[in-house]
């Protein structure tokens, strides 16, 4: 009797790994917490950055010393004069100098998780853990420029335009670190879950050639897209808060 062909076995959703794993546990103070894949990548993450860093700088000291342009320093002053004009146009000269340095290294450290899926990790940036401790940290410094240059004027905006609005103006002052935060959490995680399912659950030739296409996009394109919009919406609602400087 005629059984045709065998079927070549088909890979599973189990094969497709896209989860946070547990590695070390840790005891903290009588309770166990773990180590997690996202730690583990994160650590990698502030490695690159501060060897990145380093190496960008002797070669710009260095360039500047021996009075010749290098292909590493001129990457560092077009990167220095694009952030600066980012910062410059939303805040203004006088009060940029004050957030330059926190959008600098909030962008480096944002676009570098982004694209770690490159580099075969799992983006930090895919765990809500992450995003979360960076729009909390972005919301501090928003609510700080409001008191700051508001003053009172920062309480009395909750009661307008009449005091009914009180509750719809607290929800939307902390509204803002959520969506910040699950914006760039729900980005960066669909695109680790699409990239994990290819990997996981099609046949290997289908594996030849394309991932590179599928990286570009999901890990370099979308991870530069979303570092843009997470330090823009920052120095937007800085600039909200604050009188805008000459």
């Amino acid at each position: 009797m005629f059984t045709g062909v065998a079927s070549l076995p088909m890979p599973t959703l189990n094969e497709a790994d896209f989860y946070i794993h547990e590695l070390v546990p840790v005891d903290f103070f009588g309770t166990t917490v773990h180590i997690t894949t996202t730690h583990v990548c994160t650590v990698i993450v502030v490695i690159v950055i501060m060897i990145l860093t380093l190496f960008l700088r002797h070669a710009f000291f260095k360039a500047e010393r021996e009075g010749k342009m290098t292909a590493a320093s001129t990457i560092v002053e077009m990167g220095v004069d694009a952030l600066t004009h980012f910062v410059e146009d939303a805040l203004g000269k006088k009060a940029a100098t004050r957030y330059i340095n926190y959008i600098g290294v909030l962008f480096m450290y944002i676009f570098i998780c982004n694209t770690s899926g490159v580099l075969g990790l799992r983006p930090p940036t895919a765990d809500y853990g992450t995003t979360l401790c960076l729009a909390l940290i972005t919301f501090v410094m928003i609510e700080y420029a409001d008191i700051r240059y508001n003053k009172w004027n920062s309480v009395k905006a909750l009661f307008e335009p009449f005091p009914l609005f009180f509750p719809m103006n607290v929800i939307s002052i902390f509204s803002t670190p959520l969506s910040m935060s699950l914006r760039l959490f729900g980005n960066i995680l669909g695109g680790t879950v699409l990239m994990a399912l290819y990997y996981g659950m099609l046949p290997w030739f289908a594996k030849i050639g394309v991932p590179s296409a599928l990286h570009a996009y999901f890990d370099i394109f979308s991870g530069a897209i979303q570092t843009y919009v997470f330090c823009m919406l920052t120095v937007t609602f800085i600039g909200e808060k604050r009188e805008t400087l000459a």
